[in-house]
Order: structure tokens, then C-alpha cells, then sequence
């Protein structure tokens, strides 16, 4: 009886490339053997199907022969393709992508992927940087010096001695891939993977360089200048694009990230994009009225007292907040105002509150 392909696969009859092979991952993984409540049988058939609908021309020939494929097979309509009754079978590790990387284990191989290689990439960094409470407030600009790879200066990066060149990889010969044969639980397996001497490039360098030994790298204390926008919080990070390590080879670099800790500030406070402070007055003032000095990041502003405040009132100072962090405008200050009670009085000083009745 013939098989559905498509059916297998749960894809239509008209599914593109791109389809067949997401369906085929998903399921995949979804029945491989070494998974829990995995299927060898469904394993096999999904792998089965795929092989015949991902090769365009086997597909053709498919679709033609509907109910006579296998007979077409029998009679060399597949030229090349073989089946599951006690054959083998290939993986292609584009194709598997992460699966093989989850369960390579049971194949006795680990690892793997394409020979095409993959563009490398340095790792990123995490700094830590202290700053003030008024320097989170306006930004700042502060110099680090870091320790980190960095591209050799000799050859560029590319890790070859300059003028020597690169020549062909003579273990895959410059295909940048190399094909293993194992035998497994689900019998021969052949797998394409990365070529381990020329980590798939199809060339190695003839002679490396004397200063960083091919490597393309070399560690170094270098000075940053780093710049802090205003309005940063504590724990917030700033990313610094390319400014990580150095990757092997005149790859990509990692990124920085700066994580900033402001200091605390006994004058100040922060809830969002506000400033919270206090300020003490006197009974006769808050009784009476009048004007003080407020504290604010910008200086002092004077800050007028209606008579009658109670201790715990708070007053508004436009714009006397922290800027908007990448953005327009700024916060407030919030001032709350404590009224100070009098300690030490005189006699008579106690006299003259007991007539205000206060």
C-alpha cells in the first residue's frame, strides 16, 4: 500500500519547501526515540517522507506515480534513493537544526550542524559602574579601562601572518564539510558536519601570525570612554554596541553592557521621574507664613509657605525632577514639610504658647 507522504508530514499537497521542512522539524522532534513518549516507527517514517518530498525531483516523480511509487521505486524512478526495510539512511544537519543537538547523543556523535560556517561571533561584557545621585540626574561621562580581547594589531584579526595567505583545507578539500558513516539504534547514519580543521571555512592559513598565533585575538587593557545618559536609574543598563569581546578571525564583536549603580543621596529620594525631599519649618512659620530655601538638584529655590501648613503637606516644584530618559522634559520635586516642634523652651516661652493656645 502506498504511503501519504503529505498526510505523514500533516502538510498539504501544495506546501512549499519551507513548510515541509518546519513540519518535519516539529514533528521530529515531537517522535524522536530518545525523547519521553517518543516513536522509533513514526521516527523512521517522518525521516522517510521528508527524504522523498524535500528533494524536488523525487517529489515530481512522487506525485506522478501516486499509488505505483513503490514500483516506480523498484524500477529506478529514484535513482539513488533508498528506503527503510534494513537500509540506512542520511541526515542532513540543516535540516534537523537544533533536534541532532538535543539527541545527537544516542547517534555517538555530538554536536554538528552544516559546513557552511557560521559568521563567529566575541562575547558580550558586563561592567558594573558606580555613579552619584546628581550624575544619574544629568549624565556623566566616565573613563574605564577594561581588559578584553581584542583584534590583533598584526594581521587585522584574520589570524594569518600578513603576506602568507591561506591555502586549501586538506581534510574536507575545501567543500568545508566532511560526511561521517555511523552505525546506530536506527541503523547507518551518515551525517554531514562542519569540517574540525578548517571549522568550515574550506581554507587554513598557511603560516600564522607571530602575534596572536592565528588566533586573530589578543587580550589587552583598553580605555573606554563611556558615556551616561541623563536620567538613568539604579540597575538599568546601557547596552554598547561592538564594544565586547573580539571575535577569532575578524568576526563579529559582542556587545558592552554597562550596568549603573547610583549612589544613594541623603537629600534626595527618586520615584520615577520625581524627587522626593523634606524640609523642616518652624511652628511660628508654618503658623504664620513665609518663604524658605529648598534643596533641589538645581540648587537652592525658594519655596513659599501659606500660613496655616500642617507638618506632612506637600508642595510642588515643576520641572525640578530627573529628565526623561531619552525624552523630553522632566519630573518634579515633591517637597513634604515636617514642622519641627520646639524643645528647650523657657518659662516664659511656655507661657506665651499656653495663651496662643498652641
Amino acid at each position: 500500500m502506498s504511503k501519504d507522504y503529505y498526510n505523514i508530514l500533516g502538510v498539504n499537497k501544495n506546501a512549499s519547501a519551507d513548510e515541509i521542512k518546519k513540519a518535519f522539524r516539529e514533528k521530529a522532534h515531537k517522535f524522536h526515540p530518545d525523547k519521553l513518549g517518543g516513536d522509533e516507527a513514526k521516527f523512521k517514517e517522518l525521516n522517510e517522507a521528508y527524504q522523498v518530498l524535500s528533494d524536488q525531483k523525487k517529489r515530481s516523480q512522487y506525485d506522478q506515480f501516486g499509488s505505483d511509487f513503490e514500483r516506480a521505486q523498484t524500477g529506478g524512478g529514484f535513482s539513488g534513493f533508498s528506503g527503510f526495510d534494513g537500509g540506512g539512511f542520511n541526515i542532513n544537519m540543516d535540516d534537523l537544526g537544533d533536534i541532532m543537538g538535543n539527541f545527537g547523543d544516542i547517534f555517538g556523535f555530538s554536536g554538528g550542524g552544516s559546513g557552511r560556517r557560521r559568521a563567529s561571533r566575541g562575547s558580550d561584557i558586563e561592567v558594573t559602574l558606580n555613579i552619584s545621585f546628581i550624575e544619574a540626574v544629568f549624565g556623566t561621562e566616565k573613563e574605564i579601562n577594561l581588559k578584553k580581547n581584542i583584534a590583533c594589531s598584526r594581521c587585522h584579526g584574520d589570524g594569518a601572518e600578513p603576506g602568507a595567505g591561506r591555502e586549501t583545507c586538506p581534510t574536507c578539500h575545501g567543500s568545508g564539510r566532511v560526511i561521517k558513516t555511523q552505525r546506530t539504534i536506527l541503523g547507518s547514519v551518515q551525517v554531514q558536519a562542519t569540517c574540525p580543521t578548517c571549522q568550515g571555512e574550506g581554507k587554513i592559513i598557511k603560516e600564522k601570525c607571530k602575534q596572536c598565533k592565528g588566533h586573530g585575538i589578543v587580550s589587552e587593557v583598553v580605555k573606554l570612554n563611556l558615556k551616561v545618559p541623563s536620567g538613568i536609574n539604579n540597575g538599568e543598563s546601557i547596552r554598547y554596541s561592538g564594544q565586547g569581546e573580539a571575535a577569532p578571525r575578524a568576526g563579529q564583536p559582542g556587545d558592552l553592557y554597562i550596568r549603573v549603580r547610583v549612589a544613594p543621596d541623603k537629600r534626595f529620594a527618586r520615584q520615577d521621574y520625581d524627587i522626593l525631599s523634606r524640609a523642616e519649618i518652624s511652628v511660628a512659620l508654618a503658623a504664620l507664613g513665609g518663604k524658605i530655601d529648598v534643596e533641589t538638584v538645581d540648587g537652592p529655590v525658594e519655596l513659599k509657605i501659606p500660613e496655616g501648613t500642617q507638618s506632612g503637606r506637600v508642595f510642588r516644584l515643576k520641572d525640578k525632577g530627573v529628565p526623561h530618559l531619552h525624552g523630553r522634559g522632566r519630573g518634579d520635586q515633591l517637597v513634604e514639610v515636617i514642622v519641627k516642634t520646639p524643645t528647650g523652651l523657657s518659662r516664659k516661652q511656655k507661657e506665651m504658647l499656653r495663651e496662643l493656645g498652641i
